[in-house]
Order: structure tokens, then sequence, then C-alpha cells
């Protein structure tokens, strides 16, 4: 389990961050539907998928869908909140919380993901 959980952490930090440096990614993620924010949430299923198979995890695919569906809506709740209330890097403490926030959540998505591959 614990090899499983570090590498969805590898895989989440490449998915978050060098893979969506295009602002075409980034920038859309509020609006609901657009194939940015879409890409975005595929690549991190993309990346669930390749650890969890290389990883021989049983239903690799269910679940790399399920961090596809849960990433994109925790992205897109973030970016309407920081929308909503003009939260930016340099204008507020709030910004820098929901990214924690954001984080975190994506975070506990793995550590449920690796509860639901090793259950029994």
């Amino acid at each position: 389990m614990f090899e499983t959980l570090l590498w969805l952490f590898i895989k989440h930090f490449i998915c978050d961050f060098p893979l969506q440096a295009h602002p075409w990614m980034y920038q859309n993620k509020a609006s609901y539907g657009h194939l940015g924010g879409l890409t975005h949430a595929a690549i991190h299923g993309a990346g669930t998928y390749l650890v969890l198979s290389v990883l021989q995890v049983n239903d690799a695919w269910v679940l790399a869908l399920a961090d596809l569906a849960v990433h994109y809506h925790i992205d897109w709740a973030k970016m309407n909140i920081n929308k909503k209330f003009k939260l930016n890097a340099d204008n507020s403490e709030w910004f820098w919380f929901l990214l924690g926030l954001d984080q975190l959540l994506h975070h506990l998505t793995y550590f449920a993901i690796v509860w639901w591959a090793f259950r029994a």
C-alpha cells in the first residue's frame, strides 16, 4: 500500500504541475465541461491507471475513472471559489488556503483509492 501511495503522489505532482503548464488547461477549469479542465483530469486518470496497472492493482480502470471524476470536480470547485471571491496569489491568504485544501482533497482521494484497492 505504501508503494502505491508513493507512486500516486509522484504521479500527482507530475500531472498537476509540469503537465499542466499550458494556460489552456488551467485557465479554463472553472468552465464546467471545458475541454481544458477535462483534459487535465483525463491526464490524472491516465496517470492513475498507469500507476495501478504497473503495480497490478485490480480494478485499475475503475479507480482511474473515479480519480478523473473526483479530480475534475475538486479543481472545478476550487477555480469557481477563486473566481467568485476574486482570490489570487497576490491578493489574499485565502487563495493559499484553498490551494492547500485542493491538494489535501486530491491526496485524500489517493488514500481512498488505495483503501478500495487493498480492502478485504
